[in-house]
């Protein structure tokens, strides 16, 4: 049985939670639940101090762990006034019930990703992900700016390197949303006039930092006829992708980024590092999604492996083929070709 001194201050510390209900608000409507759920973990207790076996176990509630966190903290507040025989058994009680409402917990989640709402959840994970990380973007971008006042070097450097991070999650969060819905709306359909320049430069703006972090040369090349019809902002996700790649994979020398002009049709675009190569053994499933990796160091663009099968997508999508040449110790090549069209003045296509 519950000692009366254990049970009194079981039943103290339920009554004064009941009166302070209102730390509950974020996950109760009113002391009356507050009050229901407080009943509930007591009783269950009391129950697993005596050696009760209760078959109504289920997931705990948001408002159910809370109450667990702060009943154990308040035992552990009053232990110093009970005798060790009856706060240890209430400890061991407390633990117990917060171990019998979350078994089901994982087999829940498992149930709901595999689930027919399994893809919906994922698309709403990483749309919440996207919010906070687009709001980090446009402060880091105000601040570096100088909106917000002067900067010092280091300053600026550190918020280039803020802004990349955050750039790359939200790449990220944007490549499970996208290859979740199938890679459909990957590239537009209209094709538009750009300059390549622009594209190799919003690149770099956003690379550099990561660069200079780790002493890296970054070398960047463009093409001699700058205007061509094609899809940008694809273009711009491929490059930014494979260039980060780089970066993340060389420890010294430099990464290079070039668009090679073939002819009025035709492009070559490559990103090319100083790394340590991709093992042979990791060639083969390369470009696939969620793939695992065999050991810690093995080469992936990310655990997941959606940053190279973007890619893939993004130039398929664009009519060509992402192709890797790569050696151990020497480095590595990712590379495409493009038929972009050059624009002249005379097509009558320039804004």
């Amino acid at each position: 049985m519950l000692a009366a001194s254990a049970r009194q201050q079981l039943d103290e510390i339920a009554d004064a939670l009941v009166e302070d209900w209102r730390a509950f608000s974020e996950d109760a409507l009113s002391q009356a639940e507050v009050a229901a759920g407080l009943a509930d973990v007591v009783s269950r207790m009391t129950d697993a101090v005596e050696g009760v076996t209760r078959a109504d176990i289920g997931l705990a509630s948001p408002l159910t762990r809370r109450i667990i966190t702060l009943v154990r903290r308040r035992v552990i507040e009053r232990s110093v006034a009970l005798d060790p025989a009856d706060s240890l058994p209430l400890l061991r009680a407390l633990e117990a019930v917060a171990a019998s409402v979350e078994p089901g917990w994982s087999e829940h989640f498992q149930d709901r990703m595999t689930g027919p709402s399994g893809l919906d959840l994922v698309v709403e994970v990483a749309h919440d992900l996207r919010s906070p990380l687009t709001s980090i973007l446009f402060l880091a971008e105000t601040m570096l700016r100088g909106r917000s006042g002067p900067l010092t070097p280091l300053q600026e450097r550190q918020l280039g390197l803020v802004y990349s991070a955050a750039f790359g999650l939200n790449a990220v969060a944007s490549d499970v949303i996208e290859l979740v819905r199938g890679g459909d709306r990957l590239v537009g359909h209209d094709k538009q006039v750009f300059s390549m320049t622009e594209v190799l430069e919003a690149v770099r703006d956003i690379v550099l930092p990561i660069a200079e972090e780790k002493g890296l040369e970054l070398r960047f090349e463009g093409p001699r006829n700058d205007r061509r019809l094609g899809h940008p902002g694809a273009l711009n996700r491929v490059l930014l992708n494979l260039t980060t790649n780089a970066l993340k994979f060389t420890a010294e020398g430099f990464v290079e980024v070039k668009i090679t002009e073939l002819n009025d049709e035709l492009v070559e675009c490559s990103v090319q590092d100083s790394g340590r190569g991709v093992p042979a053994a990791a060639l083969p499933t390369l470009f696939e999604p969620f793939r695992r990796r065999q050991a810690g160091g093995d080469y992936a663009f990310s655990g997941s492996g959606l940053g190279l099968s973007i890619c893939r997508k993004l130039v398929e999508s664009m009519e060509a083929e992402l192709s890797v040449a790569t050696a151990q110790g020497e480095g590595t090549r990712f590379f495409f070709r493009l038929n972009l069209p050059l624009v002249t003045a005379a097509d009558g296509l320039f804004a």
